[in-house]
């Protein structure tokens, strides 16, 4: 009986120092899971972020626009590059390549689930380095097949506009 406690004892003490071991050592800077926060040259100071064309088959009137601006607002407001209209540093353009309606699950034979699949194409144009680089960002929305394209719309648009810019900001700003 005696074992029994020392044992539960033991453990009640090395299972905890095991995990705040393992936390410790999992946290410091190993570089396997490590973020990189926003990188940026120091060269690089102003940016110009032109509008976002839509040349999408089918066309959502709002959603140019609407990426266009937040977009422009997170790279102001999480860069430390000043916006410019004329001469850049930078220059970023883009346009809606894909904007689609695919069947994403089947119940009773029936369409259950549908998915809306935006993609965007963004040219980073480096002046001082005279280089392009350009990246394709895809994203899908699922809605319910009850609903119509303008009602999913509707319901999803913030959510659309909102990670597909953190998608093209991640691309064009982040090392991870």
């Amino acid at each position: 009986m005696k074992n029994k406690k020392q044992l539960l004892l033991y453990t009640s003490y090395i299972i905890p120092l095991i995990a705040v071991l393992w936390i410790a050592s999992s946290t410091t800077s190993c570089g396997v899971y490590r973020f990189k926060d926003v990188s940026i040259p120091d060269s690089i100071k102003t940016v110009k972020i032109n509008y976002i064309e839509n040349r999408a088959r089918y066309i959502n009137p709002q959603l140019s626009p609407q990426l266009s601006d937040k977009l422009r607002q997170k790279i102001v407001n999480q860069t430390r590059l000043t916006q410019t209209n004329g001469d850049a540093d930078w220059e970023i353009s883009g346009y809606v390549s894909d904007y689609s309606v695919t069947t994403a699950a089947i119940s009773g034979q029936q369409n259950a689930t549908d998915r809306l699949n935006v993609s965007v194409h963004i040219t980073l144009y480096d002046k001082l380095a005279n280089k392009t680089s350009e990246y394709d960002v895809t994203r899908s929305f699922d809605y319910a097949a009850s609903q119509t394209l303008e009602q999913a719309q509707t319901a999803k648009n913030e959510e659309i506009i909102s990670n597909v810019t953190d998608e093209i900001f991640n691309k064009l700003f982040s090392n991870w």
